[in-house]
């Protein structure tokens, strides 16, 4: 049986599932591409190649096995891009819960069957059907779980949008002790610098009391507010807007202190280590060309 417990963002990693970009096909459709991000890059022809995904990757995996972290791959699917494992499950407590997401997407969650296999069986959630979640909306905190959403009567005519409010007040019956906090995103198919993904691509705690926001990303900016308070200001650092398209908040924590991140981010790299932060930088500017970064790419199974 495989053990889980992922209370918060931020205690001591011991276990991990770390996408792939293994056989991860040719250069997608246009209209196979689920973000504006990923499509702007093929109309320039500077869409990733997978060696160079292959290569930031193995960068990351080199960082848990400095750290002592028990790595899990997705079983490798030909031409499925499997780089984004935060996607398909999360953890919260000791409960495996499996994402409902895309729909020509179901064949990357069962990359990971082995690994729910392993869980004991009360331990397993799948949602109901009408609700939409994926990883990176969802926050454990704690006390708290932050959950990315859009409520618009228009959800469906954004692939963008990602978690509904069934998912939403499904996840606060699982959890009845905790608080759920859900966040509305700004979305955006067409402008990647107008849209939040998830709620990872404009805000994630991180050690020390400290978080990382960009204030535009959110659609309410009560919601913004509140969360700036939670964390005191003096606490919270503001990304832009070119850093939010950068991926800025989409660093990985591997315990309090330890930082992953992209070596590109000098600002954030700079403040990180002023706050006492060790930053571990890896090269991911590819894998970003996708609108996702570090968290997107893992997703925690056990910290202490």
């Amino acid at each position: 049986m495989l053990n889980l417990n992922v209370k918060n963002e931020v205690s001591r990693l011991r276990a991990v599932v770390l996408g792939t970009a293994e056989k991860n096909g040719p250069t997608p459709k246009i209209e196979n591409c689920y973000d504006p991000k990923s499509i702007e890059h093929i109309l320039a022809g500077t869409y990733p190649k997978e060696a160079d995904m292959l290569r930031e990757m193995e960068s990351v995996a080199r960082v848990f096995e400095k750290y002592d972290v028990k790595v899990y791959r997705p079983e490798i699917i030909k031409d499925c891009n499997q780089i984004f494992s935060r996607d398909i499950a999360f953890v919260i407590d000791d409960i495996m819960i499996e994402a409902n997401i895309l729909p020509h997407r179901e064949e990357e969650v069962h990359a990971i069957d082995y690994i729910w296999n392993q869980v004991a069986k009360d331990k397993r959630v799948i949602l109901p059907e009408e609700c939409h979640v994926e990883g990176g909306d969802v926050m454990p905190w704690n006390d708290y779980i932050f959950i990315g959403t859009y409520s618009g009567d228009n959800y469906a005519d954004f692939i963008t949008a990602r978690t509904n409010m069934d998912a939403v007040i499904a996840i606060q019956e699982l959890f009845p002790d905790k608080t759920v906090k859900s966040f509305e995103l700004r979305k955006s198919n067409t402008d990647p610098k107008e849209n939040a993904l998830h709620l990872d691509c404009c805000f994630q705690p991180i050690g020390k009391g400290k978080a990382i926001i960009h204030k535009n990303g959110f659609l309410v900016e009560k919601e913004y507010d509140w969360l700036c308070g939670f964390f005191g200001k003096e606490n919270v650092f503001e990304i832009s807007k070119d850093e939010m398209y950068a991926m800025f908040s989409n660093v990985f924590s591997i315990s309090e202190d330890v930082i992953i991140s992209e070596k590109n981010f000098t600002r954030l790299n700079n403040w990180l280590r002023e706050q006492g932060f060790t930053v571990e930088e890896v090269s991911y500017s590819e894998i970003a060309k996708q609108e996702g970064l570090l968290r997107c790419s893992t997703m925690p199974l056990l910290r202490d």
